[in-house]
């Protein structure tokens, strides 16, 4: 058991949610257990949200994934563990500061050498019943879905559909596993074993069988098939991956090109030259490959091309903890690139906003022909929680080229600086561009009052890009006092430790679009008396934004960056301690 500065037992008396943790060393199929599980949770009724901690390593070391069931919505992590699976020795000492009194622990007494009570569960020999040892985790999953009293029916159809490209045997087997699991469980409801435990009761009500459940890796990749995406390059580096993975996967379905460049450099040059032909380009990648990406960032800048650039945070400097989550990286999209151009940054707050801004960045990209950012993070790709199905019927891609006339001027002077792109080939005119200092036409040139007009061209874009600009959304009153202020992937986080403080003098402003920042901004933050900042970085990176262009001083700050989210009795406490 171990004692904290917060509250430890948050949401311990509530019969609605329930915390569960799988842990064991990279290879013992915890994906695969939150994989199912999660699917299981949300067709037996049950609203469901899962997140992931791993360490940088093929096999070994400690990982752990926390599946919280509740009977209403959640889509934030807490630090507090109900029920425990430990699947080898380190998961309990990976474990120990959050486990409590209160939790129970159902695992091999034999593999884990508990140091307290642990409920003596023989997944491995029950395995090697069923003839195989790698059917132990699925044995866990029978457990834990009988526990939750899921119909068994359920999980049995869900191993069909999972295991369905594995082969009559293994299927079989896993359908063994799930039986045994659920004889298992029902021996440890016999005897008592689990009489202090709470679980949720599923509301069908909520209609929740109906809704999608998917990660942030999978939304960002539907908002930019949505957003008329066919073109995507990057190299792979943790934790942006999954959306060209994804997009791979389905680039046949979606007329997709998908291309796994030699390097970052040439990815987002791939990208600019598909702009440039006519196709809807984006680069996936995290803060040391973005960082190799630059030069294109700035040459998007001066061609006056759209990009859009999923930009997925992790703790750095270097390689820094690669598997792990920050927001570090605001100020690095903020100031990439070198010289002045305008941009858009968007920072989504969940698996909504993550499919709805990136579908927007490909319109407003093509719109203003200039780089659009959506900043993510790990701990945001790789969470998923059930939720309403997109609204498909209500997207438009909006398409900005045009043919060209035979005296066309790719960068004709104009008063909105958003002169017509078209595409080399479409229409009788050339389409010049030249990552030079360039005339009207496109050409060369060094003259020195040409230089300050494309200039102001340029940045006369941004009149036009703040008119788009997306206003932050206040929860609680409007009669406030105290507001708290996140950005991106805090949202939730944020969201659920505000309605458990239950002070009406508390509000909640949250920003997806960090730049440029919404004009009303500055309205909001001085109706306070107090103006507290939640990020997950050391340095206050968005206090530092909001003095910049509304020279407010924000005095009280809550930062972690130890490479985990914020839990949410974590930042209970230290509100508390603020307000």
């Amino acid at each position: 058991m171990y004692e904290t500065d917060y509250k430890n037992n948050y949401l311990s008396e509530d019969k609605q949610s329930t915390s569960l943790v799988i842990c064991g060393e990279a290879g013992h199929g915890i994906q695969t257990v939150e994989g199912l599980l999660t699917q299981v949770f949300k067709l037996g009724g049950l609203n469901v949200f899962a997140t992931k901690e791993y360490m940088s390593r093929v096999r070994g070391g400690s990982n752990s994934t926390q599946i919280r069931v509740s009977s209403k919505k959640v889509s934030a992590p807490v630090k507090r563990i109900d029920i425990l699976i430990p699947l080898d020795k380190s998961a309990l000492p990976h474990l120990k500061e959050r486990i409590s009194k209160d939790t129970i622990i159902l695992g091999e007494k034999e593999k884990v050498s508990p140091q307290q009570e642990i409920l003596d569960v023989p997944f491995s020999r029950v395995a090697k019943e069923i003839g195989n040892p790698i059917f132990a985790n699925i044995v866990a999953v029978g457990i834990i879905a009988a526990i939750f009293r899921i119909k068994q029916q359920i999980p049995l159809e869900c191993i069909k559909k999972y295991f369905s490209a594995k082969g009559e045997k293994i299927i079989q087997g896993n359908i063994a596993a799930i039986k045994r699991g659920y004889e298992l469980a029902s021996n440890l409801i016999k005897k008592g074993s689990l009489a202090q435990l709470s679980v949720p009761v599923p509301d069908f009500s909520q209609d929740i069988q109906e809704e999608i459940l998917l990660n942030g890796a999978e939304a960002v990749s539907l908002g930019a098939i949505s957003g008329g995406c066919n073109f995507i390059s990057a190299y792979p580096m943790s934790p942006s991956t999954g959306v060209l993975i994804f997009l791979s996967q389905h680039a046949e379905e979606f007329n997709i090109i998908a291309e796994q460049a030699e390097d970052e450099i040439s990815a987002i040059n791939l990208a600019l030259g598909a702009w440039y032909a006519g196709a809807r380009g984006m680069v996936t990648t995290s803060g040391g490959g973005f960082t190799l990406m630059e030069e294109g960032v700035s040459l998007a800048g001066m061609l006056e091309l759209p990009m859009v650039i999923h930009l997925a945070q992790r703790p750095g400097p270097a390689t820094g903890l690669p598997t792990r989550t920050e927001q570090g990286d605001l100020e690095l999209a903020l100031y990439s690139g070198h010289g002045e151009f305008p941009r858009i940054i968007y920072a989504p707050g969940g698996i909504q906003d993550l499919f709805y801004l990136t579908q927007r960045a490909f319109n407003l990209a093509d719109k203003f022909q200039i780089p659009v950012f959506v900043l993510t993070d790990q701990y945001l790709m790789d969470s998923y929680y059930n939720t309403m199905e997109f609204k498909l019927t209500e997207m438009d891609i909006e398409r900005y080229t045009r043919k060209t006339k035979k005296n066309y001027k790719r960068y004709q002077l104009n008063k909105n600086g958003i002169s017509d792109r078209g595409i080399p080939g479409w229409g009788e005119g050339l389409v010049l561009v030249d990552s030079d200092e360039h005339d009207e036409q496109g050409r060369i040139t060094e003259d020195l009052s040409s230089r300050t007009r494309m200039v102001d061209k340029r940045l006369r874009k941004l009149k036009a890009i703040k008119e788009n600009t997306i206003s932050p959304e206040l929860v609680g009153s409007k009669e406030y006092e105290v507001l708290i202020v996140s950005w991106g992937s805090t949202y939730y986080i944020v969201k659920e430790a505000l309605e458990n403080l239950k002070d009406h003098r508390v509000s909640f402003l949250h920003f997806k679009q960090v730049y440029p920042l919404p004009s009303e901004t500055e309205e909001y933050l001085k109706k306070a008396k107090k103006v507290i900042v939640v990020e997950n970085n050391a340095t206050s990176q968005f206090s530092k934004l909001l003095k910049l262009y509304t020279g407010i001083e924000v005095e009280h700050k809550i930062l972690k960056y130890n490479g985990e989210p914020f839990f949410v009795e974590e930042l209970i406490g230290k509100l508390e301690k603020v307000i």
